[in-house]
Parts: C-alpha cells; sequence; structure tokens
C-alpha cells in the first residue's frame, strides 16, 4: 500500500491545480513532506518492528493510512492541511513500507531469498498499474474528492484482511511449530534472524553510507518523472486519457522488474545486477526527452523505468540482509530507505519546479539520466557478502 500516494498523485494533481489554482510545484510539494517526515519515521518505525514485530506494525499502519489517506477529501483549498496530511500520511503509514514486510521474508528464506522479496513485493507493480486507472476513473466519474475516499479504502478493505489472516513473521507464536520444524531441518536457518550488524556498526560502516548515496541518486531517477508522467505527457501533445493508460503501464513493468530482479538476485552477485538493471533506465528520459515522442517509444521509455522501479525495493531488502545480516535489519532497512525517501521525495517537485520555470520536462530528464549512472556505478564497490554464520553480532 505504500506506493498509493507515488503512483496516485500524478492523477490528482490536474484537479487540484484546476480546483485551487495552485502550481504542480505546489502540488508535487507534497511528496517533498512525506520525504522529509519519512526520514524520522522510517527508522523509528524499523525500530518499533525490530521491538513489537512486523505483523501489529504493519497492521495498525494499515489501518491508520487509509484513513489519512480519505482525510485528503476535507482539504478545501488550504496548502498547509496539505502538507500536514502529507506528513501524517509517512508517519502512520511508514509500517506499510517494504522494511514491514520484508524482515519476515529475509526472516523465512535464506535460500531463494531473492526471488521470495520479488514474489512478496508483486504488489506494488499490481497496484501502481491499478491504481492510476482506478483513481482516474473514481474523478471522471465521482470527482477529485470521492476519489481519495475510494482510494483510501484499498488498505482497509484488500490490505489490511489480507495482512491480518495470512501476514506472520517467524517471531509469531501461532507459527512456533513450523519455525521450530524448519530450523531443526535446516540448522543454518537458525541464524538468519539473529545474526548481523548492530544499527551503530552499521551506520558506522562506509558501506551504509555507499548504498545512501547510491540510493539517493537512484531515488531521484525513477522518483522525479513517475508522478509526474501524466503532465510530461500531456506537455508532449498526448490527451490526459492515453496519458494515464501509458503512465499506469509502469505497474505492469514493476512486476517484471520484480521477478526479474529476484531472480538473478539469487543468481548472481547482487551490485553486478543492481548497475545493469539501474543504469539502462538513462535510456528512458532520453527517449521521454524527444520532440516528436510517440506512442510506442513512450511505452518504452515507460517500461524500461518501469523495470528500475520494480528492482529497487528487492535490491534494498536484499542488500541490507547480505551486507548488514538481520539482527537489526529493520532498523537500517528505515535509515537507508529515509535516504532513498529523500531522493524519491524531492525529485518530483524539482521535476514540478523545472516544469512551472520552463513549460519542459526535457532539461531534469537529462540531469536524472545522469543520477542513474552515477547512482549505478558505486554499487560495484560493494565487495563480497558478509558471512554471518562466522560471527553472531
Amino acid at each position: 500500500m505504500s506506493p498509493l500516494p507515488f503512483y496516485t498523485i500524478g492523477v490528482f494533481a490536474i484537479p487540484l491545480t484546476k480546483n485551487f489554482g495552485w502550481g504542480m510545484d505546489t502540488v508535487m510539494g507534497g511528496l517533498t513532506v512525506f520525504t522529509l517526515a519519512a526520514l524520522v519515521a522510517s527508522p523509528l518505525v524499523g525500530y518499533i518492528a525490530d521491538k513489537i514485530g512486523a505483523r501489529k506494525t504493519a497492521l495498525w499502519s494499515l489501518l491508520l493510512f487509509g484513513l489519512t489517506f480519505m482525510a485528503f477529501n476535507f482539504n478545501m483549498g488550504s496548502p498547509i492541511l496539505y502538507y500536514f496530511l502529507w506528513g501524517l500520511l509517512a508517519f502512520v503509514g511508514a509500517g506499510t513500507l517494504p522494511m514491514t514486510w520484508t524482515r519476515a521474508i529475509n526472516n523465512w528464506f535464506n535460500e531463494n531469498r531473492g526471488l521470495a522479496l520479488g514474489l512478496s513485493l508483486l504488489g506494488t507493480g499490481i497496484f501502481g498499474a491499478f491504481a492510476k486507472l482506478y483513481a482516474y476513473s473514481l474523478v471522471e466519474s465521482l470527482g477529485w474528492k470521492m476519489a481519495y475516499v475510494g482510494v483510501g479504502l484499498l488498505p482497509l478493505l484488500i490490505a489490511l484482511p489480507i495482512a491480518y489472516f495470512f501476514f506472520r513473521d517467524t517471531d509469531d507464536p501461532k507459527v512456533a511449530d513450523k519455525v521450530a520444524k524448519l530450523r531443526s531441518d535446516i540448522p543454518d536457518h537458525a541464524k538468519g534472524n539473529t545474526a548481523g550488524l548492530t544499527v551503530k556498526e552499521a551506520l558506522g560502516d562506509w558501506k551504509f553510507w555507499l548504498l545512501a548515496f547510491c540510493f539517493i541518486l537512484i531515488s531521484f531517477g525513477v522518483g522525479g518523472p513517475i508522478p509526474n508522467l501524466e503532465p510530461l505527457l500531456g506537455s508532449k501533445g498526448f490527451d490526459a486519457g492515453d496519458a494515464v493508460i501509458l503512465a499506469s503501464s509502469i505497474g505492469y513493468a514493476v512486476l517484471v522488474g520484480r521477478l526479474l530482479g529476484g531472480y538473478l538476485l539469487d543468481r548472481f552477485w547482487a551490485p553486478a545486477v543492481a548497475f545493469l538493471l539501474l543504469s539502462i533506465p538513462a535510456i528512458s528520459c532520453l527517449l521521454l526527452q524527444s520532440t516528436d515522442l510517440t506512442y510506442t517509444n513512450a511505452l518504452i521509455a515507460i517500461i524500461i523505468l518501469g523495470f528500475g522501479a520494480g528492482v529497487e525495493y528487492d535490491l534494498m531488502a536484499y542488500l541490507v540482509s547480505r551486507y548488514f545480516g538481520m539482527k537489526n535489519y529493520a532498523a537500517i532497512y528505515g535509515f537507508l530507505y529515509g535516504f532513498f525517501a529523500m531522493g524519491a521525495g524531492f525529485g518530483p517537485v524539482v521535476f514540478g519546479k523545472f516544469f512551472a520555470k520552463t513549460g519542459s520536462y526535457d532539461t531534469i530528464l537529462g540531469y536524472a539520466a545522469i543520477a542513474f549512472i552515477l547512482g549505478s556505478v558505486p554499487l560495484l564497490l560493494l565487495g563480497k557478502y558478509r558471512d554471518f554464520s562466522k560471527k553472531n553480532t
């Protein structure tokens, strides 16, 4: 559910600018507020998930996330209320971020962990494709206010029941027998959820800061254009319907990126996989710069961009588990996600400001292409995975 605001803000941007007279940078500024709040919320909620468990954290967060998203319906044109709700959404919704779900996945899986992560995070791709079309249809038929209510119901009616009945971490008493059998059959698995670095050790490790640097740039490259796809395509001459259909295709590309990325992470050195899949989206930025952008080229660009977006969360979860272990996994992931959110949050508003100033996204797309390259190359410096079976830290 966490990508819902990110994937739907482009749909809401047009009615908000028309109804309230806001600029595109004002609307996209909500993601910047979300980012600043996430810098505090994500490590805090990660710490909570490590202490009370992923399941409780996720259930409460899904409930509050849905209610807060619905509250955007009450805005009568106040930017202050708009930004307040974005900040609140970051805090109450932090438990729906991948650090919660992937904590459980990493605890359950050691072999084929990459594919397991990819499969478990397919929902972000599915809802990425569905949410844009769903939100657009609600805006067209019921107006933007009821569209916020309709989108806010998704975590309450779909994700919350599924998580309540089926989401269990290895520390859940209801699966104690299954976990005991697993650890009896696979002794090495018993070490998987206790070994690793502490938060303090991780923050003192150069590899953490290298990942932080890389993910700021990569998330800027991905996070800048995706929420702006509808207005970006509109500036290239596409009508609103075609723009939404094209933009929604990114969700399907994310699905493929999740599975392909997860499969490759299990079979090859993860930084090399990351370099390959996260440098290629630079091509998308160059295609979208075209003055005579065709439907086919736009679709190709969006699909390639979706591949990059698809592998991001898998990669972050996988790298944290392999280089920092599971001892304080959610908290470390939360700190790293804060840097990821910085790029993803400031990206859209920077894109919006460039458009407001120049009437075009072409220049900022060029910078995004550079960000993909500069963010992916340093990943090759990470070196071999740590072996936590030799040290129970």
